[in-house]
């Protein structure tokens, strides 16, 4: 007797995969799910750990971004106590004049470690982007447009204006009527 088509693909496959009951199946596919469950709670609670790990360390960073600057900063501050206590002690002015200027300079070289940089405007033509204009100077020396006096110098962070250099801007006497 020859065997159908059905037949021999039945035999195949009960060749190839033990039959199992219904009871087994359904408990491995349980344990399955539960295994990937497990996984997936576990992947979960690392990503949180990590997303907090970093959030503490964002905040920690912030909060000590300005110790080095403060470190810098306490000599200084040092000195300036030191030039007022001497001075007090002389009885004179020209100890503080000496004393502020060496703070000033010191001042200076710190933030420069920072990156902070003072510039002047002085001669420059007028860049609303580094100077803050403050005043109008009728100047037939001068061209228009042209920083003719600096109010109060400027200061950079590493390319970036942290403070423009208030200024005086040249002006045509014919612009000065407008």
């Amino acid at each position: 007797m020859e065997d159908s088509a059905d037949d021999r693909t039945r035999i195949e496959t009960d060749a190839v995969e033990p039959p199992a009951t219904e009871p087994d199946l359904v408990e491995s596919l349980r344990r399955e799910l539960a295994e990937k469950n497990d996984r997936l709670l576990r992947a979960l609670a690392e990503a949180d750990n990590i997303r907090r790990r970093a959030q503490r360390d964002r905040e920690e960073s912030v909060r000590y971004a300005a110790e080095a600057l403060a470190r810098d900063l306490v000599p200084v501050l040092d000195n300036l106590d030191r030039a007022l206590d001497a001075a007090r002690a002389a009885g004179e002015a020209t100890g503080v004049v000496d004393g502020v200027e060496l703070i000033r300079r010191e001042f200076l070289k710190a933030l420069e470690r920072h990156g902070v940089v003072r510039y002047s405007a002085l001669g420059q033509r007028f860049d609303p982007n580094q100077h803050e204009a403050v005043a109008r100077v009728v100047s037939v020396d001068n061209e228009p447009d042209t920083v003719v006096s600096e109010i109060a110098p400027g200061y950079s962070l590493r390319g970036r204006v942290l403070r423009p250099s208030q200024v005086a801007v040249a002006a045509a006497p014919d612009q000065d009527a407008a």
